[in-house]
């Protein structure tokens, strides 16, 4: 499948008197890796909300390649290519690295299992299953169970599972949280691989994944996008530099 282009336009998101999102435009192109990145309270999370399909915005658009999803719900958006991943992963522990991605995909197919045929044996299943742990570094560990993975590889496999439903644009949601600088080098490594075969929107504290991996960079300040640029505009841009001034880089 080619990879989605996404367009935001005007949208605008209230909480009573709140203006959590400012009238945000935000354009992605087609296998481009785009981190959007601010301070707590900037609208990150709102705005990933909004494209997953969780929140209605109070005005604006959303297109994918053109098509308005703003009235699809989650699993229409699904099903037009959008894959999300979460903060928190959510996986079942007791099953195998393998099952629960194949649970992925029976889920996103509508599939249902004969209960006269073993589920390991539809390759309509296994065949994608297999294919995401590939590319998510994991075939070497499809037959463990997942209560036995370390944080990082959770992380993994949830990447996993939402790859193997066949996105054409991935929201990635803190993919770092909570990891070792060793397991968050190794995401860095999976991301930068799928580069280019997916369009990916980005929302991550770690500055320096955020700066190896993202094509383009937006910075939201109060939902409002404040700049948007290559990973060296971003850098040297005043604006930015202005609103984290006096804070650690970390936590942008």
């Amino acid at each position: 499948m080619n990879p989605a282009r996404l367009q935001v336009s005007g949208l605008v998101k209230r909480f009573g008197g709140l203006l959590a999102t400012d009238h945000l435009d935000i354009a992605i192109e087609p296998g481009e890796i785009h981190a959007v990145i601010g301070p707590n309270g900037a609208g990150k999370t709102t705005l990933i909300h909004q494209l997953g399909g969780e929140l209605r915005p109070d005005e604006g658009r959303i297109q994918l390649d053109g098509q308005d999803i703003v009235a699809l719900p989650p699993w229409r958006r699904a099903l037009a290519g959008l894959g999300r991943s979460y903060q928190i992963t959510s996986v079942f522990p007791d099953f195998t690295v393998l099952q629960n991605v194949m649970l992925a995909v029976q889920a996103h197919a509508g599939h249902s299992f004969r209960f006269w045929k073993p589920a390991l044996a539809e390759r309509e299943l296994t065949e994608p299953a297999q294919a995401a742990l590939r590319q998510t570094g994991l075939a070497d560990r499809a037959q463990v169970p997942v209560a036995a993975l370390a944080h990082g590889e959770r992380r993994q496999l949830e990447i996993a599972m939402t790859l193997a439903t066949g996105p054409r644009l991935l929201l990635l949601d803190e993919p770092m949280a909570g990891m070792s600088h060793a397991e968050s080098e190794r995401v860095v490594e999976m991301l930068r691989a799928l580069k280019g075969r997916y369009t990916v929107l980005l929302v991550e504290h770690d500055m320096d994944a955020v700066f190896a991996l993202a094509d383009r960079i937006t910075v939201l300040v109060y939902g409002r996008a404040i700049a948007c640029g290559t990973p060296e505009e971003i850098r040297g841009h005043d604006a930015v530099r202005a609103a984290y001034l006096g804070t650690q880089e970390e936590s942008v």
